[in-house]
């Protein structure tokens, strides 16, 4: 049995992604409306803010999930994979933020870069994912040494579609910008079909 020595960036990360899921219903607590409109008209005005909302409260799930099983094949941790799990973590607790100004900016104007943004957070959050399970996985650095090559060869496959999926949407951003946010949730669902893919 090889010593498990993660718990506590484990822990650290677990206590983030919590906060940050949480974080992201204070932009439902606002409706918008004018003054004598009904409580249904104001519910209605507010779509957007659902959407984005329930896009990324379950991209952040999925990534949680994820993260979770990619602990599972990791045994040890070093000072670089730490500030990467950091890097990862910044973008996951900046994500209210872009989802917020979609959901308020849609249909306007500023729409194309509230989007870019937003699928820009996402695409840095897909490249530090891979940055984590690269650099624990080369040449078994950090992770079981019961994980064969081969498996690691199929989850970097894997983890490779996110970045290329994102930019994908980043672009998009700029051309339209429901067709970015019908991407991103695209590749949530992806993601939850694929979530147990690299656990062991």
């Amino acid at each position: 049995m090889e010593t498990k020595e993660t718990g506590r960036v484990e822990a650290f990360s677990d206590g983030v992604f919590a906060i940050a899921i949480t974080l992201l219903v204070l932009d439902l607590m606002h409706l918008p409306g004018q003054e004598g409109d009904t409580l249904a008209e104001r519910l209605a005005g507010q779509w957007p803010a659902f959407i984005a909302f329930l896009n990324t409260f379950a991209t952040i799930l999925i990534i949680w999930i994820n993260h979770h099983n990619l602990f599972t094949n990791i045994r040890r941790t070093n000072n670089a994979f730490m500030l990467i799990n950091g890097l990862l973590l910044l973008t996951i607790t900046f994500l209210p933020f872009p989802t917020s100004l979609v959901a308020e900016h849609y249909g306007h104007p500023e729409a194309m870069l509230a989007a870019a943004l937003y699928a820009g957070t996402f695409f840095v959050m897909a490249c530090a994912f891979n940055m984590l399970w690269r650099y624990a996985s080369h040449e078994h650095r950090l992770i079981s040494s019961a994980i064969t090559s081969n498996e690691i060869r199929s989850i970097n496959r894997q983890y490779l579609f996110g970045p290329t999926v994102y930019g994908l949407a980043f672009i998009l951003a700029f051309v339209n910008v429901t067709a970015c946010v019908l991407v991103t949730i695209a590749l949530a669902i992806y993601y939850a079909v694929t979530a147990s893919t690299a656990k062991k």
